[in-house]
């Protein structure tokens, strides 16, 4: 949603007859969703606080995204245990699907029965055989603990730049004197804030691609949620998923004999 040519994705969008449409990055104004609803494209986004969620249901969103602080990349402020204890309570009129450091079946399992209508992972997959990840940036990903997923430090609270969880490196350093450069030229007028905080996007969509595709696992961002602990291995997509199946199918049954 910080991308100067958001309109014109969307008309790409409309054009393309997509069948869906997920916000990401902030959050949509209510025209966005209606004139993509009108066109018959279902619409979905990530909330990250109770108040943020009937907002976005009260523009129309078909559909919610739940993260916890523990997901890779942009993060919000609270752990997904507390958001959904929340949240899914308070919720019922839309689809909410819950995501931020899950890693295997259990843990699905749990927050179905709590009412979410699934789980989206990210993590988990990077170092699946599908992924077109570099294989360098796998294997940073295979030696990695939660501890090394760290989350980016914000300098300057009049620049409130959206949190990042990856793990560290030298990207971790660079981000640090990104802002100071770009505070100074804010101080300066040189550039307004909105300008600044595109420059932090730019930075870091231009240091993943470093990373993930060149497999330059020094300079790029390595962004990772704490889950990166639970991926020892490359697998394919259909062995991952039959383990988290498995593992959700022996919890039900671990359930049953409790009861």
């Amino acid at each position: 949603l910080l991308h100067p040519e958001i309109e014109e994705l969307i008309n790409c969008c409309i054009r393309n007859k997509v069948d869906l449409v997920i916000f990401a990055g902030g959050f949509p104004k209510k025209r966005q969703i209606e004139i993509l609803k009108m066109n018959g494209i279902k619409t979905m986004c990530f909330a990250t606080t109770l108040s943020i969620a009937k907002k976005m249901i009260s523009y129309g969103i078909e559909s919610l995204v739940l993260e916890g602080n523990e997901a890779g990349g942009h993060i919000g402020p609270v752990s997904i245990n507390v958001l959904v204890q929340e949240i899914l309570p308070e919720i019922n009129q839309v689809p909410i699907f819950v995501a931020g450091g899950i890693g295997r079946g259990e843990v699905i399992l749990k927050f179905l029965e709590l009412g979410a209508s699934g789980c989206q992972i990210g993590t988990r997959f990077v170092c699946s055989k599908e992924s077109i990840a570099h294989q360098n940036f796998k294997d940073i990903f295979i030696k990695s603990e939660a501890r090394n997923a760290q989350v980016s430090v914000r300098l300057d609270d009049r620049f409130p730049v959206i949190a990042v969880r990856a793990i560290e490196n030298k990207a971790t350093q660079e981000f640090l004197e990104k802002q100071k450069k770009l505070l100074n030229l804010i101080s300066q007028e040189k550039i307004s804030l909105k300008e600044a905080q595109l420059s932090i996007e730019h930075f870091w969509a231009g240091s993943l691609k470093k990373a993930v595709l060149n497999g330059d696992v020094e300079n790029g961002s390595l962004m990772a949620g704490q889950s990166v602990s639970l991926v020892k291995r490359i697998q394919t997509v259909q062995e991952i998923l039959d383990e988290l199946i498995n593992q959700i199918k022996i919890q039900i049954n671990v359930e049953r004999k409790i009861a």
